[in-house]
């Protein structure tokens, strides 16, 4: 006997994995449970055994790569607008044993704005992190950063041509960055059980996935059809 939870129907991501002879919610439950959960592929694995579903956990990790990008993508056109006061920072992420870097900003509200994976923590890094946020979600009117000489440096640069009445505030302050900092937490919280990552890419899929579910969970999916949903309920939304 099956215990799947009742999902919408699921065109996209029956397109997308037309050729495939697993039924596509079940697809889409392995997926969310590996994003949302402190489960192994290996867990997950032994899990769909004992539901009379025999997959592979690298055929499960092949369904987390494939199908995330496909769940950003529609997540993005129902994101809550954020706010303009943004709190950012960056945390390292372990990947073939060297660190990398996790930039990300959330607003007073603690709404995730956005995140970038880099290879470097430097000027480059934080301006193509501002860049990609500013080009989502607008330019924010305040930037609450820590003492990082990279990132002021990155401010600098995009304030730079403006007339000063156009130009961000940047505070500096380690205290008021207490709330992106705590983010982090449930970002690590799902990495750390992982047996680390083997490639820079493959990372930077899954890490926007967990970020996709986070986000989910904090109520940033604007959907006609989200009221009263839970937030795995709102997570099959997306496929539909």
């Amino acid at each position: 006997m099956l215990f799947f939870l009742c999902c919408p129907p699921m065109s996209l991501l029956r397109n997308a994995f037309s050729c495939l002879h697993y039924p596509v919610d079940i697809i889409a439950q392995c997926v969310r449970w590996y994003l949302a959960y402190s489960l192994s592929l290996r867990n997950l694995e032994e899990m769909m055994a004992e539901r009379g579903i025999i997959v592979d956990h690298s055929t499960l990790h092949r369904w987390v790569i494939r199908q995330v990008p496909l769940l950003n993508k529609v997540f993005r056109r129902h994101k809550r607008a954020v706010g303009r006061r943004w709190r950012m920072d960056e945390t390292h992420i372990k990947i073939r044993g060297q660190w990398k870097y996790l930039y990300r900003a959330v607003d007073t509200a603690g709404q995730t704005i956005d995140f970038l994976l880099t290879a470097k923590r430097d000027t480059t890094a934080a301006l193509r992190f501002f860049r990609k946020a500013i080009r989502h979600h607008g330019e924010p009117e305040v930037v609450t950063i820590d003492k990082s000489g990279g990132n002021t440096a990155a401010l600098a640069t995009l304030n730079a041509d403006k007339a000063e009445e156009e130009t961000m505030t940047v505070r500096q302050s380690k205290y008021l960055n207490n709330l992106i900092e705590q983010d982090h937490r449930n970002i690590k919280r799902r990495v750390r059980p992982m047996p680390g990552f083997k490639s820079f890419r493959r990372a930077q899929t899954i890490l926007a996935g967990i970020e996709l579910v986070q986000m989910i969970r904090k109520g940033q999916l604007h959907h006609s059809a989200g009221d009263g949903l839970s937030p795995a309920e709102k997570f099959y939304l997306l496929t539909a």
